[in-house]
């Protein structure tokens, strides 16, 4: 364990997916102590943090964390404030990230993630004068599709398709606000199709490792011609913790300078180390079950209004300062499929 000075951070979403194998970097990596703040509904579920924390020692996680409940679309009133205590970095990954839902429901994304992001920053503006970071947690999706041979780079232009990404990019922009108004240490990172152990069961990795297994048909998302799957980067949860941490822990500056001489805000693209189709990606999971893959290509615009063909990040910047996952992408999903067999609940949660 590397001590990097006793802090303590406030870890938004906590219960969530991607959050809860953040905790688990740093209750590994590091002394910190943790506050997880969260509503505990579909997307926060408590039995993914006790699983995680059976790897931990309950006297250090009774020493080190704590949970406080609270739905971010409310005010944080004083209570709440003396619940989280002092904090010195904020982690904001709350969010609802359903696109389907968010086609339906758009105005439910504007509370959960434009106004709670708001409410956060008012939090943090107000409490927390000497604050080291405020940490948004934003995605791929605010650009839109990439046509093939573009990665989108950390300060390209928004171009959202669906509720869902204009509510992150509108988040996001709220972020650079308060950096330029309040000077607030704001840091924003973009990832995309994030996987792991512990996922949500309707995302395509889970079910595929299900479908595959009971030797089910898996839909596999194509152009209208249903001939070009549809492609992405891929990245697991723990490698997006690590990136996380290096920003965090080992970059001393990364203040970041325009062509022109403008400072902005310091944003990073944290990209899985290779793009993969999504019908490459279903056999690669099958293969490693020793499973026939059946699979059915589908046009995707028809059976998923809202979503893209192709989304892509350059990871060049994270690169040039020393950062990439370290483990391959076909690695890692056999990981995530042995994992996921050995402990099918999750297939069903």
């Amino acid at each position: 364990m590397t001590n990097h000075q006793d802090k303590t951070v406030l870890i938004t979403g906590g219960a969530g997916f991607i959050a809860h194998h953040v905790i688990d970097n740093i209750l590994k990596t590091t002394d910190w102590k943790i506050v997880c703040l969260d509503r505990l509904d579909i997307s926060g579920n408590l039995n993914r943090l006790h699983d995680m924390l059976q790897d931990h020692d309950p006297k250090v996680v009774a020493r080190r964390m704590r949970i406080v409940f609270h739905d971010l679309k409310a005010e944080i009133n004083s209570q709440i404030v003396h619940d989280i205590g002092p904090v010195d970095i904020i982690l904001h990954l709350a969010a609802g990230s359903h696109v389907d839902r968010s086609i339906t429901y758009p105005m439910e994304f504007v509370q959960d993630n434009v106004v709670g992001t708001v409410n956060m920053l008012d939090y943090a503006r107000k409490n927390f004068p000497n604050l080291e970071k405020f940490v948004y947690f934003s995605t791929d999706e605010i650009f839109g599709v990439a046509p093939p041979g573009v990665s989108y780079k950390e300060y390209d232009r928004y171009n959202s398709t669906n509720p869902y990404s204009a509510s992150k990019a509108a988040a996001e922009e709220f972020c650079v606000a308060y950096e330029n108004t309040y000077k607030m240490p704001i840091v924003v990172t973009h990832t995309m199709n994030v996987f792991g152990e512990r996922q949500h069961p309707e995302k395509f990795i889970p079910l595929c490792i299900k479908k595959a297994r009971d030797g089910e048909m898996v839909k596999i998302h194509a152009d209208p011609t249903k001939t070009k799957p549809g492609s992405r980067h891929y990245i697991h949860a723990k490698d997006v913790a690590e990136g996380l941490m290096f920003i965090l822990t080992k970059l001393k500056d990364y203040t970041y300078f325009e062509p022109n001489g403008q400072r902005v805000i310091p944003k990073f693209n944290l990209v899985g180390k290779e793009e993969i189709n999504n019908l490459q990606l279903a056999q690669i999971i099958a293969d490693a079950q020793g499973k026939e893959l059946k699979y059915e290509m589908v046009d995707f615009h028809s059976s998923r209004p809202g979503h893209d063909l192709r989304y892509a990040l350059s990871g060049d910047y994270m690169r040039s300062l020393g950062w990439e996952p370290r483990v391959s992408l076909t690695e890692r999903i056999g990981e995530v499929v042995n994992w996921t067999l050995a402990n099918e609940r999750w297939l069903r949660c």
